[in-house]
């Protein structure tokens, strides 16, 4: 399953969390849409790659073999490709078509980015109050520089604060 995950990741991480979600929460039934999001969001603070949220997942469905196994069946598969598309696509840099795939592929990188993202959306964004606060981060992010994973903090703050849970 995680393999599979793996080469979804075109876009980046949040291309493969529609399916995740479809995945750990409605068919296997591992953690629930929150905790995901909550652990998501987790990855994106941490150092080094954000898709290392993906451990803990494994722990849960299978304890620390669970978690390697996991690991490794989530980062080798897109690792190996990447290798092996690299090594192609030096060979191929006078190929006509070279640039057309480059500039077909990021609309495609781009889609599966927003898919998560809205995937993402449908579990955060429960009302009023977290509506307001990711309307607050996207207006931050647009017109500023901001750090991410400061606002990603700082809304954290702000819901912990605000809301009876």
């Amino acid at each position: 399953m995680f393999a599979y995950l793996s080469l979804l990741t075109v876009g980046g991480g949040t291309a493969a969390f529609p399916e995740m979600k479809t995945l750990t929460v409605d068919v296997h039934e591992w953690l629930s849409f929150p905790q995901l999001i909550h652990l998501y969001s987790v990855g994106q603070l941490a150092p080094g790659p954000n898709m290392m949220m993906i451990v803990p997942i494994g722990d849960w469905a299978g304890g620390p073999l669970g978690s390697i196994f996991v690991l490794i069946a989530f980062f080798g598969p897109s690792a190996l490709l990447t290798f092996a598309v690299g090594r192609c696509w030096i060979k191929l840099e006078r190929w006509p078509w070279r640039t057309s795939i480059q500039r077909g592929l990021a609309p495609v990188s781009i889609g599966l980015l927003l898919a998560g993202c809205f995937t993402m959306a449908k579990g955060a964004i429960v009302g009023i109050e977290t509506a307001a606060i990711a309307a607050g981060v996207l207006l931050i992010l647009l017109q500023t520089r901001f750090n991410p994973a400061l606002l990603i903090l700082g809304a954290a703050v702000v819901g912990v604060l605000s809301f009876d849970r």
